[in-house]
C-alpha cells in the first residue's frame, strides 16, 4: 500500500490516472484506513477506472459486480448448486448412505461463489460495486455486512470472512440517493470534471498518439463545451475517445468539417448534436485556440 498522499497520486499516475489532491487524499486514506470508497459523479468522470487502475496498480484481482434493476442475493453473492445437491441425492439414494445426505448438501463445494463471496475468498483483491444507484434501494441491505466487516454470513454454512479484507470502490452516478447506512460505512468522493490543465495532462496519458496543438484543443473546445446547456454532458472517456477519432482522421487541428463529422463520438444524443454542429461549433473552435 502507498504510504502517503503523494505515492498514491503516483501510484494512479502510473496506471494512466491523473487524480487532483482531493481525490489523491480521499483514496489514500481508505487504503490506510482499510474503508470502502464511495464515488459519485456525473458518468463518464473516472469513477470505475479508479478500481481498475488500484487493481492493476497493487496489484490484486479485480472482482466486479455491475449492478442493474432487480439484482438480488443469488446473482450478487452466493447461490447453492441445486443440480449438483439433486445428484448428491441421488447418489446417496444408490448407495444407501441417505442418512448423511442431508448435512452433507450443504457442504461449501455445493456453494457457487458470485463477486461478494468472490472477492471475500482467496488472494486479496479490489471489490467494484458499479453503479450501485442501478439497483433496487432493498439490495443495499445485502452490502451492510460486507462494508462492515468484510465477511458474509451464509445461513446454510455460517460465516465466511476475508483473511485480507477487500479493497472495496463503489460507484454511483447518483440516479437516486444511496440509504445513509452505505454512506456511513465508506469515505465520501464526488468525482467532478476536471479543470483544463488536468484534462490535458490525461489525455497526454490516455491519447499519446494524439498532435500537442490538436490536443490542447479538444480540452480547450470540451471545457467551454461543458459550460453549455446540453442533454449529456462529454465526460473524460468521451474525450479521449474524440482525441483519439481526430487523430485517427489525421487531423492537425481542430476545423469544423472535422468537428461536424465526429459530433457522434463526442455527444450520445441527436439534439445535442444538432444544437452543437455548425455556428456554434465554430464559434466553441475560435474559443478553444
Amino acid at each position: 500500500m502507498p504510504g502517503s498522499v503523494a505515492e498514491t497520486a503516483a501510484l494512479l499516475a502510473a496506471g494512466g490516472y491523473v487524480a487532483d489532491t482531493a481525490l489523491a487524499t480521499t483514496v489514500h486514506l481508505a487504503l490506510r484506513m482499510g474503508r470502502p470508497l464511495f464515488l459519485e459523479g456525473e458518468p463518464g468522470t473516472g469513477k470505475t477506472e479508479i478500481a481498475k487502475v488500484l487493481a492493476a496498480q497493487l496489484p490484486r484481482r479485480l472482482v466486479r459486480l455491475q449492478c442493474h434493476d432487480g439484482l438480488d442475493l443469488n446473482a450478487a453473492a452466493y447461490e447453492w448448486d441445486t443440480a449438483r445437491q439433486l445428484l448428491a441425492i441421488r447418489v446417496a439414494e444408490a448407495t444407501g448412505a441417505v442418512a448423511d445426505v442431508e448435512s452433507a448438501l450443504y457442504q461449501r463445494r455445493f456453494l457457487q461463489a458470485r463477486p461478494l463471496l468472490q472477492a471475500l475468498e482467496g488472494e486479496p483483491a479490489v471489490l467494484l460495486i458499479d453503479e450501485l444507484d442501478r439497483a433496487d434501494e432493498p439490495f443495499e441491505a445485502f452490502l451492510l455486512e460486507v462494508l462492515a466487516d468484510f465477511q458474509l454470513s451464509v445461513p446454510e454454512l455460517g460465516t465466511v470472512k476475508a483473511a485480507t479484507p477487500p479493497v472495496v470502490v463503489i460507484t454511483s452516478n447518483r440516479t437516486r440517493e444511496v440509504h445513509d447506512a452505505i454512506r456511513r460505512r465508506c469515505l465520501y468522493h464526488w468525482v467532478d470534471y476536471p479543470d483544463a490543465a488536468r484534462e490535458r495532462e490525461i489525455l497526454r496519458l490516455r491519447a499519446p498518439g494524439v498532435p500537442e496543438r490538436l490536443s490542447a484543443q479538444v480540452v480547450g473546445f470540451v471545457q467551454r463545451l461543458r459550460e453549455g446547456d446540453y442533454f449529456k454532458l462529454p465526460g473524460v472517456a468521451e474525450s479521449i475517445d474524440w482525441a483519439n477519432a481526430l487523430a485517427a482522421l489525421d487531423a492537425e487541428e481542430l476545423t469544423s468539417g472535422a468537428v461536424d463529422a465526429t459530433l457522434g463520438v463526442l455527444l450520445k444524443y441527436q439534439d445535442d448534436i444538432a444544437k452543437l454542429r455548425g455556428e456554434e461549433a465554430a464559434r466553441l473552435i475560435g474559443e478553444a485556440g
